[in-house]
């Protein structure tokens, strides 16, 4: 780890990022994406001691410029002084922070301590649900500050650490991320989502037999999508938005967007025009640009 953190440059702002969130929601997995991405991890730091390691940051002169710490209910003494903390390196250090919260469902997180056949660290001679509604409650503050939420309930973890090593690839370069998902209403909208938009009012490809069993990256379904003048007139006005908005988060200092485009079944519509944004937004050298397709599998079967 510090071999690949020796290679920032000591000209570039150092980086913190608190990975924190639900007890069952990755966090483990969340450390070794940002491992590969070379930085320094440390897990379970008490948040009081977390000034003094920024104080070891910028002694170490960009030699480690990456940094990466669990904070999680283990250390739930010393939870309330996670947000001094903070503002204490904002007041006192040239240190770029990012908080990272990991989130799920009760019923996914209830599942996966069944699987796993661990105990919830706040009911451990409890039922697990008894455990995660507390813990939520006692994190529910901490979640409305973070930077960044991913709700990995219908993520494997191969995507989970797709996600996150897309979400910290930007610090290596100063462009913005965007991220573009499709997703089905029927299945929820995304929670990490800073823009939603609902494409259900444009024809469905799923009422046309030979295209139903496709998706929307097929192109007989992307081209019946993108036919329509009603589907022409959606997307010049939202690329006309998103192209004024993009400029404006990069000025505020966002470093990533994360764009919801939704249909019914999260299959055909959205697909489509998730593609299409991907490619138009992805032509500009500034920006990075990834698409992923969330629900577009769950009916393959």
């Amino acid at each position: 780890m510090l071999e690949a953190a020796d290679r920032s440059t000591t000209t570039s702002m150092a980086t913190l990022i608190i990975i924190t969130g639900m007890s069952g929601a990755g966090k483990t997995l969340a450390v070794q994406s940002l491992e590969d991405l070379g930085f320094f991890c440390v897990d379970n730091l008490p948040p009081v001691l977390i000034p003094k390691f920024a104080e070891l940051i910028e002694q170490s002169k960009g030699k480690i410029g990456k940094v990466a710490l669990v904070i999680d209910l283990r250390g739930r003494e010393f939870f309330t002084a996670l947000s001094e903390s903070l503002n204490f390196i904002k007041d006192h250090f040239t240190i770029h922070c990012e908080i990272l919260f990991l989130d799920a469902t009760d019923s996914v997180l209830v599942q996966r301590y069944k699987e796993s056949r661990r105990r919830h660290p706040l009911a451990p001679e409890g039922m697990p649900l008894d455990g995660i509604r507390l813990e939520r409650k006692m994190l529910d503050e901490l979640k409305n500050s973070a930077t960044q939420v991913i709700d990995t309930s219908n993520m494997k973890p191969a995507k989970l650490k797709e996600k996150i090593i897309s979400r910290f690839t930007h610090l290596e370069t100063n462009t913005l991320s965007i991220n573009i998902t499709s997703f089905g209403f029927k299945y929820g909208i995304p929670i990490d989502a800073d823009l939603v938009f609902d494409v259900r009012f444009l024809p469905n490809p799923h009422y046309v037999e030979n295209l139903r069993p496709n998706t929307g990256q097929n192109s007989d379904v992307y081209e019946y999508v993108m036919k329509w003048p009603e589907t022409q007139a959606f997307l010049t006005k939202l690329l006309d938005m998103l192209h004024f908005l993009i400029p404006q988060y990069r000025k505020e200092g966002k470093s990533q967007v994360i764009i919801g485009i939704g249909c019914t079944g999260g299959k055909h519509r959205s697909v489509a025009i998730a593609e299409y944004l991907g490619k138009m937004l992805g032509a500009s050298e500034t920006e990075s640009v990834s698409v992923s397709h969330r629900d577009s599998d769950r009916d393959r079967h």
